[in-house]
């Protein structure tokens, strides 16, 4: 295993409930242990990987594979992974696979990296899922996209990978309605955790990924069949760019490879 900056993480992350690092020669990347019992091969990219964008990445979680990846703008908009193959990358936030063998990625420094995998066609999707992309429903696109491929909702196994938490996530009430509003009839954040009090009058603290979760558990997806990263891009420095720390625009990649064969 190679020494330096692409060491093992700290020891304390080494007992991540359904979540395991992955040691190649480059370094250490993080699967969810849900999507890789179903045999999709991903990953979830660290800061000591900084310099290395998908054109590499992708050869340390499979071989010959092509590479797809959007602009993010922070919106709604899905593509098929067909439609984001070269610079110029096209712009949005989310891709769909449309044949076997393609590695689909998404970057993010804070906002929430999410893959999908559909073990019955083996159709994938990755998405960055921010409060804008979670009010835009980017998710339920995202899904919508592979039911129109062949997948049943009960069938997807979804991993929301590392991004800001809760209680470092503040907010104003305009955001709080944009992601109220984009969640099933009669869902309470509050109620269910996604929010948490703030001391100063008007603000909040958001948990995105909870609503994550919650908009796609109302959307048909049981939430054992989804994968919730416990770890905070702001909380941990060494491992994580995070642009609300650190004011810097860098970021980490996560990926995911659709299966062969597939059908579109």
């Amino acid at each position: 295993m190679k020494d330096g900056p692409f060491d093992r993480p700290d020891s304390r992350f080494n007992t991540l409930k359904g979540w395991t690092w992955i040691g190649c020669y480059g370094g250490y990347y993080l699967q969810s242990d849900l999507l890789h019992e179903q045999g999709f091969e991903h990953g979830f990219f660290t800061r000591l990987w900084q310099g290395r964008g998908p054109d590499q990445l992708a050869g340390y979680i499979s071989a010959g594979i092509s590479v797809h990846r959007p602009q993010q703008i922070h919106s709604g908009i899905v593509l098929k992974a067909s439609d984001a193959r070269q610079d110029p990358w096209p712009e949005a936030d989310g891709l769909v696979s449309d044949r076997g063998g393609q590695s689909l990625w998404v970057c993010g420094a804070d906002c929430t990296p999410v893959l999908i995998a559909d073990p019955g066609t083996g159709h994938a999707a990755a998405c960055h899922a921010g409060w804008r992309g979670v009010a835009a429903g980017i998710l339920i696109t995202a899904l919508d996209r592979l039911v129109e491929r062949g997948a049943r909702r009960e069938d997807l196994v979804i991993a929301l990978g590392p991004a800001v938490s809760g209680p470092c996530y503040q907010v104003g009430q305009e955001v709080m309605q944009a992601v109220s509003a984009a969640l099933p009839g009669g869902t309470s954040l509050s109620k269910t955790g996604a929010v948490i009090a703030d001391e100063q009058p008007g603000r909040h603290r958001l948990d995105i990924r909870t609503a994550a979760k919650l908009q796609l558990m109302g959307a048909g997806i049981a939430g054992e069949r989804i994968a919730h990263c416990p770890l905070c891009t702001i909380c941990e420095p060494e491992l994580f760019h995070s642009w609300r720390r650190d004011q810097v625009k860098a970021v980490q990649w996560s990926g995911i490879v659709a299966q062969a064969p597939c059908s579109s």
